[in-house]
């Protein structure tokens, strides 16, 4: 809290991009952790909690009749546009979110403050879910021509290799019987020079169809997701097909690499494609492998040229792989945004740091909590209602034609509401699916008190077991008071369940109720209460 000057500041606008409504008007509020917008305005309370980590950028626009503004770009493409009414309330705020989104120690990261009231036992199961070593055994590993060792466990072998500097490829004179390739994938200066222009396309106000298609052209974008791609399949071709073992490599071995390696892995095993395989699939090829997640992601005040969006283009073409091959996935684009978001938001201790031995030195495994327990818990919502099982889709080989690569809008304008359908098709699929669930554990606990309302007349003293209902999420703070707390442990934007259960169970006592007064309407009960429950899901 040192860096917050002004933690609460009054009468701020918050200007929409899209929308032609007139601007919401509101509270701001700075915490350790999060900066947070309530409306004012509006007829629900309305929150936006931006998390300092996500902050690539704060930026003080020149005054205008309405005030002094603040424009803000997030490491997840979100763009808030506020407007504060009093220069030195904007100038405090300016300051405090520029030293609050670039810590400069790793201990003053969120993931070592960040507290889910969770036991010590807990914390350690939930890192030990992913074992590395359990998949090379499911791969057959050991055996006749690979073991595993830990010659390198004191990490001598990396110091050997930083001294010897041998960047760059091998010479094949030294090698016999092979083939060797270059892969036309550009360094990652290029890479941030194109994100940075497809980010101006997407934040061009009103452009034509013609403006928009000439600026995602010429970023180069998609050229780039369709190289990485092109890259992955000629790996996963060269081992089914030719039966060939591949050294993949690039200019340092943790950029490119990992982008090839882990896209090949995706199409050639469906185990890769299901929730937990996913999970080992990153813990593998990209924490284990040593990708530079805190240079890359820019988690600490550091060279900014050393930031590019390499994880990025993996989840993208995981997401251009999803749009070929609908049923081939057990998760949904949700599921892919949230693993995107908390590279960046260092809530937890996956990504933090530079390789395996920074982590070990950071005691990242006793003193933060790993991601993978959180997103399993909310399996239901981030599962794909097309998926049709493990072995429908063995091997997958998609189209790599200009025409077959998509904007994803989901990703870049994921947070401007107005550029989007009303419903996503998949999520009214997959809730119609999750209500059909709930309708039938309703009507199955009806049917289970049918014997009670067909029986005798109960007493008094006697009760009916209240009907189950879902816990609510965490609690949205409803004072200013409230936002010291920790947020949420997900930082989805999901509407927070209502309590219902009261409302319910006092529809079940009047049922009751009437039965007592008139025992011929028994048999009216569990319709009325199916009724009840179907409203409530409604």
């Amino acid at each position: 809290m040192e860096h917050i000057s002004t933690p609460k500041v009054e009468n701020v606008k918050l200007l929409d991009r899209y929308a032609t409504r007139k601007a919401a008007n509101g509270t701001l509020y700075l915490t350790a952790t999060h900066l947070i917008y309530v409306e004012a305005s509006a007829e629900v309370r309305k929150e936006t909690w931006i998390l300092h980590h996500h902050i690539a950028s704060v930026e003080k626009l020149p005054l205008t009749t309405a005030g002094y503004p603040l424009l803000i770009h997030c490491k997840n493409f979100h763009v808030a546009h506020f407007v504060i009414g009093q220069e030195r309330d904007c100038h405090d705020v300016f300051t405090s979110l520029l030293k609050l989104s670039q810590p400069v120690k790793p201990e003053e990261l969120y993931a070592f403050s960040y507290n889910p009231k969770m036991s010590k036992e807990n914390r350690e199961i939930g890192w030990k879910l992913i074992d590395l070593k359990l998949d090379y055994q499911r791969m057959g590993i050991p055996n006749d021509y690979w073991e595993i060792t830990d010659i390198n466990m004191d990490y001598e072998l990396n110091a050997m290799a930083n001294r010897a500097a041998g960047k760059g490829y091998e010479n094949e004179d030294n090698y016999e019987n092979i083939r060797f390739k270059f892969i036309g994938i550009e360094n990652i200066h290029v890479m941030r020079s194109s994100l940075q222009k497809l980010l101006e396309v997407c934040e061009m106000k009103s452009p034509s169809m013609s403006d928009f298609l000439t600026g995602l052209e010429n970023s180069g974008w998609l050229r780039h997701i369709k190289a990485v791609m092109d890259a992955g399949i000629f790996l996963a071709k060269a081992v089914r097909e030719e039966k060939a073992s591949v050294l993949v490599h690039c200019s340092d071995g943790w950029d490119r690499t990992a982008q090839v390696c882990s896209l090949a892995g995706l199409l050639l095993d469906p185990f890769y494609r299901t929730f937990k395989g996913f999970m080992v699939l990153i813990e593998k090829e990209w924490i284990a492998m040593g990708h530079k997640f805190s240079h890359r992601c820019g988690h600490l005040d550091g060279d900014p040229k050393e930031v590019s969006p390499v994880f990025t283009q993996f989840v993208e073409c995981v997401w251009q792989l999803m749009q070929q091959f609908p049923c081939s996935f057990e998760f949904n684009e949700r599921f892919l945004l949230e693993i995107h978001d908390h590279v960046f938001s260092c809530q937890f201790g996956n990504f933090l740091g530079t390789c395996h031995k920074e982590r070990e030195d950071l005691k990242i495994f006793e003193k933060t909590h790993s991601l993978w327990p959180f997103l399993l818990q909310r399996k239901q919502e981030l599962r794909n209602p097309l998926y049709r099982g493990f072995t429908a889709y063995r091997e997958l080989q998609p189209n790599t034609l200009p025409f077959s690569f998509q904007f994803w809008c989901g990703m870049y304008n994921r947070f401007d509401k107005g550029m989007h359908p009303k419903q996503c098709v998949l999520d009214h699929l997959l809730s119609c699916m999750n209500e059909k669930v709930e309708l039938e554990d309703n009507a199955s606990e009806l049917e289970n008190k049918l014997p009670f309302l067909d029986g005798p007349l109960l007493g008094e003293g006697s009760s009916i077991p209240k009907s189950g209902h879902p816990s609510p999420k965490a609690p949205v703070p409803s004072t200013a008071q409230d936002y010291g707390r920790a947020a949420p442990p997900v930082l989805s934007n999901g509407a927070s369940p209502g309590a219902v259960g009261s409302a319910v169970d006092q529809k079940h006592k009047e049922n009751l109720s009437q039965h007592h007064q008139d025992p011929g309407a028994s048999t009216e009960a569990p319709d009325s209460a199916g009724k009840d429950g179907k409203a409530q899901h409604q």
